[in-house]
């Protein structure tokens, strides 16, 4: 009898404690019906910058669900987006559910896949950006979250770390937070753990690095770091999408950066930034371990457009072309004796530029750029004659020559050429007419 009942009482524990393992691995609060509807959401993107949320913006957010289901994923923290989102707002939603990881081995957990796959909603709550890429990242979870996204058309979004882990490069936060002077004084410090291993895949974020808190917390000179050390490292002139505290960046699947904050005089500001095409030599003039970063380029290394948020989101960025814009100014970044500065600018543009006035009117259009495999080149206003074309690295590499060419519509391929930033040049005669931006983006 004693052995029959221990039998059962193991066959018991068996039972239960894989159930017992997986609820001590996350934490479910649910506000609204435990079932699944089905809506059709609107897509976009909504980054907050920390602190409390903006009001409208989070309304943006919740109207593209389309009264869908809302999924909040957080790696600490309890249930403070439940009432929210599902009520306070004013946005009829069928439900929130915030799904607390308080381990890695919930990233396996059936049910949470399964409640990924019904959201018409994602948002991902602050906290500490490394437990999320070190819990989901090559897991179900972010896969499934891709998915969502990319088939299903879902809103995604997230404040603080969950807007840092929403770029192609993000600041994992491996080692622990850095601030911008210590960024500055070393940009390849530990801290300093710019990442790009395949992680989220959001609209509009490709080769973007984001960055939150940031007039509050003095990180425009850091950001300038993560943007020095992508472009050194992986040879990409990655973008930056920053958020002042109480500010968000709403963007629209027609690519519109829409910038909501409390108005003017907050100060609530969105900055969108990139490393100034129109140098010949854009990298950093110092970029090295244990010495302090320097990128200069006469005072304009770093072309950003700043936008003050309004309550109506009325002004914004297009992030079709990194280039048009409404109600923001322009300003030029640049970092020396280990300092980052913000000074006024001019407007950036990135066509081509002609550098002889012998062909004025000649112009050159690259598309697509980014490039992947091929790029077509449709020339314009050239006289007749051959040309010559030519590659050159980021670095000042002659990677890819093409002579005597007529000035036609044509097509380059690009791939046998690693991803990065390149200049394309037009010459005839031994004069360059044309030197222009290409990044490769494989």
């Amino acid at each position: 009898m004693y052995l029959t009942e221990r039998l059962w009482l193991t066959l018991l524990l068996a039972c239960l404690l894989p159930a017992s393992l997986e609820a001590q691995a996350y934490v479910s609060y649910r506000s609204g019906p435990d079932t699944d509807t089905l809506t059709t959401p609107q897509g976009g993107v909504c980054l907050m910058g920390g602190s409390r949320e903006d009001d409208e913006a989070m309304k943006w957010f919740l109207r593209r669900a389309n009264g869908g289901d809302v999924l909040v994923l957080r790696a600490s923290g309890s249930d403070g987006y439940n009432d929210y989102f599902f009520s306070e707002l004013g946005i009829p939603v069928h439900s929130v559910e915030t799904i607390r990881f308080d381990r890695a081995s919930a990233s396996a957990v059936d049910y949470i896949h399964r409640r990924i796959q019904e959201a018409e909603a994602i948002w991902f709550a602050g906290g500490d950006q490394w437990n999320y890429v070190n819990f989901w990242r090559n897991t179900p979870i972010d896969s499934l979250v891709n998915r969502a996204v990319q088939e299903r058309n879902i809103v995604i979004g997230g404040t603080s770390a969950g807007m840092a882990i929403l770029g192609e490069y993000y600041f994992s936060a491996q080692n622990g937070t850095v601030s911008t002077a210590e960024a500055i004084a070393n940009p390849y410090r530990p801290e300093v753990q710019i990442d790009t291993s395949c992680f989220l895949r959001v609209p509009f974020m490709e080769m973007v690095i984001t960055d939150t808190h940031y007039s509050e917390r003095d990180r425009e000179g850091r950001h300038a770091v993560f943007l020095a050390r992508v472009l050194e490292d992986y040879g990409i002139p990655a973008r930056g999408i920053a958020c002042d505290e109480r500010t968000a960046v709403c963007i629209d699947p027609a690519g519109r950066a829409y910038v909501y904050g409390r108005g003017d005089t907050a100060g609530d500001q969105a900055f969108f930034i990139q490393s100034n095409c129109n140098l010949s030599d854009p990298v950093p003039e110092q970029c090295l371990p244990s010495q302090p970063l320097v990128w200069r380029r006469d005072k304009t290394a770093l072309k950003v457009y700043r936008i003050l948020g309004t309550p109506e989101g009325n002004r914004y960025f297009d992030l079709n072309d990194w280039q048009s814009g409404q109600g923001g100014n322009w300003q030029h970044w640049y970092v020396e004796d280990r300092q980052a500065f913000l000074i006024s600018g001019s407007p950036i543009l990135c066509t081509a530029v002609t550098l002889t006035e012998k062909t004025p009117a000649a112009s050159l259009r690259i598309y697509p750029n980014p490039a992947s495999a091929t790029v077509n080149l449709a020339f314009a206003h050239f006289p007749e004659g051959k040309y010559n074309l030519e590659l050159w690295s980021a670095t000042g590499k002659s990677v890819y020559q093409k002579a005597g060419i007529p000035a036609t519509d044509t097509e380059i391929d690009v791939r046998a050429l690693p991803r990065g930033l390149y200049y394309l040049q037009v010459t005839k005669d031994g004069q360059r007419l044309i030197y222009q931006p290409l990044i490769l983006s494989k």
